[in-house]
């Protein structure tokens, strides 16, 4: 049965709020928000190119750009990339943008005629072709799949560009993927001061992938280099020379070898597999001409492509992550958010994914984590509650004994050698209070989110999958990690009959994100461990007895908590222990000794 202390405790909450009141002395912000931090990075990646002679007041005009853009089921990347192509600091009027297009199953086609009509007149030219085809071409297996009529489209369109370019003297023409983000707003001018016949800017991806490659085999295709990762990491930084570009590459038609380039026909001396992307290098080869890929700056990003038989809904879910993983600070992200054309803003549509609640914990002082989670939460069109965490920093002698608090007699972090610190307190606190909400509001499941944590790729269908296995499988269960990390990985986890997504959770740290149901939330409750307590994620693996320690869990009586985890994981934490901008509000905090040594801190 569930302890009538535990709804004491309920009540209790609400008498510590007036204490918050009494005891919150927080005067000044401690972290900068989202957007100052952001800008700080851009200041730092987009400098303006050096010695750009076409600047006001030095007598050249900018040279004139042909932009060619073809587009086919785009519609989830459109209002990103127009905005990034828009937001180019470089002179509309000596820009000309034909984009071109076709075979689209979604509404692709009415996002670009939207644009165009709003932003034709601030450019030199701008021409929206959109013939009439079929969504599909013949032998297409899938919207993804490139059947050979498919790179012979490209590879028409591709030269029907450069021959338009070439009749309007264009001086250069800017090959730009619809996909691709050029979020440096002084790209143009960089590319156009290297003063090569063909340059392309290296696009950042939250995988290896990039858009060139260091080393081609005799078939054409991508051969592993040595150097690959030195010039994607940018551990050397300059301009090389490579056997391959692809996706968003400047050339300069003013350059006498440009005269030589040619996308279609192919070549007589071109022999290998119809590839588009293939058929460029190996034609500039031909040619003799040399192509380079430029990380000097960050000049933008790119999803990372998908397999063939993928499905678009598959692309867009990719895509979303990829906005969601470039947002998150370095080492998986570059910290700044892609915006969309306001007037072509998705709409994202609300749900609670089958669950009552979805709790996302985060310090009111912490703004930068917050506006980061909900604009992932928004992408996703996941509902949340924003529920607002115990901060260290409220935390004194008067309001741990108001509350009953005390640390379980003899503790020490397993790994740490320390005991208790201030965030540790609040944030068993934050999660004690959802367990609260959960019993008093008869909630039957919710999701927990932390604040610093990603998801994983197609997150929303993947946990939707995940729950109706355990109804078909009519599993009882109280707490499931969906983010977590495991502590004793030396054995396997016991699977779970009929649900091959799950497995029986061991002893794991974090509480990055669980679901919980009421019933858990009544036994992390009854277990009353505010009066003996540890960190929530060693509370957690007591209440589901898988401990290692055994006095740690001696104290509490009843562990017969039914916990499992998703195999594999949903959610991973957006930095690790020792990466550049990791910080722990928890682990950073002082600890349990210097909250008893100042007898009344205000």
């Amino acid at each position: 049965m569930f302890s009538s202390s535990v709804f004491g405790m309920i009540k209790l909450r609400y008498k510590i709020i007036i204490l918050f009141l009494t005891y919150n002395v927080i005067t000044a912000r401690e972290y900068s928000s989202f957007k100052e931090t952001e800008e700080k990075f851009k200041n730092e990646y987009f400098l303006p190119a050096e010695n750009w002679k076409y600047s006001e007041g030095a007598g050249w005009r900018e040279p004139t750009v042909f932009v060619p853009i073809f587009v086919r089921n785009k519609a989830h990347a459109l209002p990103y990339f127009l905005k990034c192509l828009y937001d180019l600091n470089y002179p509309k009027k000596r820009l000309s943008l034909w984009i071109v297009t076709d075979h689209n199953s979604d509404n692709s086609s009415q996002i670009l005629e939207k644009w165009t009509n709003t932003v034709k007149h601030e450019y030199h030219d701008l021409v929206f072709d959109k013939p009439d085809t079929e969504w599909f071409y013949k032998e297409q297996n899938g919207n993804l799949h490139w059947p050979k009529q498919r790179h012979i489209r490209i590879l028409q369109l591709r030269q029907q560009a450069l021959d338009k370019a070439r009749k309007m003297w264009s001086d250069f023409i800017l090959y730009l993927d619809a996909d691709n983000m050029l979020i440096n707003p002084h790209t143009l001018q960089h590319l156009i001061s290297r003063d090569l016949t063909v340059v392309a800017p290296m696009l950042t991806t939250i995988a290896s992938y990039a858009n060139f490659w260091a080393d081609q085999d005799e078939n054409g295709y991508y051969k592993r280099a040595d150097n690959y990762f030195e010039i994607r990491n940018r551990d050397t930084r300059g301009v090389f020379e490579v056997p391959m570009v692809h996706s968003t590459f400047l050339v300069n038609l003013v350059a006498r070898k440009s005269r030589k380039l040619q996308f279609w026909p192919l070549h007589e001396d071109y022999h290998l597999m119809l590839d588009d992307i293939i058929v460029f290098s190996i034609h500039a080869k031909l040619a003799d001409i040399p192509l380079y890929i430029d990380n000097t700056h960050i000049y933008g990003c790119m999803p990372i492509p998908l397999r063939h038989d993928q499905s678009l809904q598959e692309e867009i879910e990719t895509f979303t992550h990829f906005i969601m993983e470039i947002m998150t600070e370095p080492p998986v992200g570059i910290g700044i958010e892609i915006l969309p054309v306001e007037y072509l803003k998705p709409v994202f549509h609300n749900t609670s994914l089958g669950f009552d609640k979805i709790f996302m914990i985060n310090l009111e002082r912490r703004e930068d984590r917050y506006y980061r989670m909900s604009k992932a939460l928004e992408l996703q069109g996941i509902k949340f509650t924003h529920f607002k965490a115990v901060d260290s920093k409220t935390l004194n002698t008067t309001y741990l004994k108001h509350m009953g608090i005390d640390m379980l007699p003899g503790f020490v972090d397993p790994y740490r050698e320390r005991t208790l610190t201030r965030g540790e307190i609040g944030c068993f606190l934050s999660h004690y209070f959802i367990w609260q909400e959960v019993v008093k509001n008869k909630l039957d499941q919710v999701i927990v989110f932390e604040d610093d944590l990603r998801f994983e790729i197609s997150f929303n269908r993947r946990l939707k999958n995940v729950m109706q296995e355990i109804r078909d499988a009519k599993l009882e269960w109280d707490l499931i990690y969906i983010g977590r990390k495991r502590m004793q990985i030396e054995e396997p986890e016991k699977s779970v009959t009929d649900c091959p997504l799950l497995v029986e959770a061991d002893y794991s740290y974090w509480t990055l994100a669980y679901i919980l149901s009421n019933s858990g939330a009544q036994k992390l409750l009854a277990g009353e461990p505010l009066y003996r307590m540890v960190p929530v994620d060693e509370y957690l693996p007591i209440m589901f007895n898988k401990h290692p320690i055994e006095k740690y869990m001696t104290p509490f009586e009843k562990r017969d908590l039914k916990a499992f985890s998703v195999n594999p994981l949903l959610i991973y934490p957006t930095h690790y222990t020792g990466q550049i901008n990791y910080f722990s509000d928890t682990e950073t905090s002082s600890i349990w000794e210097d909250v008893h040594a100042n007898k009344e801190e205000l």
